[in-house]
């Protein structure tokens, strides 16, 4: 009965798809699945990582697989599949690293419905022993935080050059992006994207400004400046 199933229309010319074929790729891809998303766990402990994510990497490479596999032709499965690409998840990937594990699985996922298992365990594995060979050896992780400051001053100080000395004594890098009056123009809001070094002691570094500001409010953001986060603020 499941033989007459999957079974492909005679008609078309089509060879009928034997039904161990199809549960051996189709159990083959759901394994290396798994392994993708045990991989991305493991790559991801210091950051953490989403739930949804780390399925999602599961189900992606048997679905592409039987795409394949009951599909005529390769460019027919790979354009149904790349109609997945377009669908705008709730959950966006905030790093480039995370949209390769879904290029990873999709790749597992060809490799299996074309029926090369053995060639898509290896290609895992490699690929695999790389990305975590790499994660524990902190490969290209660079040498300062990329962070936003945001430091308060009052009408009555001019911020123009007020705080060079100490952000080039604390920062290998800095730059001033944004400067905004607040509380009904008596404050100005100074923003800046700089670089702080993993050696750096944060307290002294803000005691330092804030002497400078007359203790005013000064914000350490741990993430890059980007615009569109003040943008409700206008």
């Amino acid at each position: 009965m499941f033989q007459s199933i999957i079974a492909r229309n005679a008609v078309t010319g089509v060879t009928e798809l034997e039904l161990g074929t199809f549960l051996g790729c189709l159990i083959a891809s759901l394994a290396i699945g798994f392994g993708v998303s045990i991989v991305y766990m493991l790559t991801h402990k210091k950051e953490g990582y989403a739930q949804s994510y780390a399925l999602t990497l599961i189900m992606l490479p048997p679905i592409v697989c039987v795409l394949l596999l009951l599909i005529d032709t390769v460019e027919g499965g790979l354009a149904l599949a790349g109609v997945f690409t377009l669908t705008r998840f709730r959950s966006i990937a905030a790093d480039p690293k995370d949209v390769c594990y879904v290029f990873m699985a999709m790749a597992c996922g060809v490799i299996f419905g074309k029926g090369y298992i053995a060639l898509g365990i290896i290609f895992f594995v490699v690929i695999a022993v790389i990305m975590y060979a790499l994660n524990l050896l902190n490969y290209a992780a660079p040498k300062a935080n990329d962070m936003t400051l945001k430091i308060s001053v009052p009408e009555n100080l001019n911020y123009e050059h007020l705080f060079d000395a100490v952000l080039d004594k604390y920062t290998s890098n800095w730059r001033l992006r944004r400067v905004k009056t607040t509380n009904f123009g008596s404050m100005f809001d100074c923003i800046y994207s700089i670089q702080l070094p993993h050696n750096i002691d944060q307290k002294k570094f803000l005691d330092e400004l804030r002497t400078l500001n007359g203790n005013m409010t000064i914000t350490l953001t741990l993430f890059r400046y980007e615009d569109r986060l003040y943008e409700m603020n206008k």
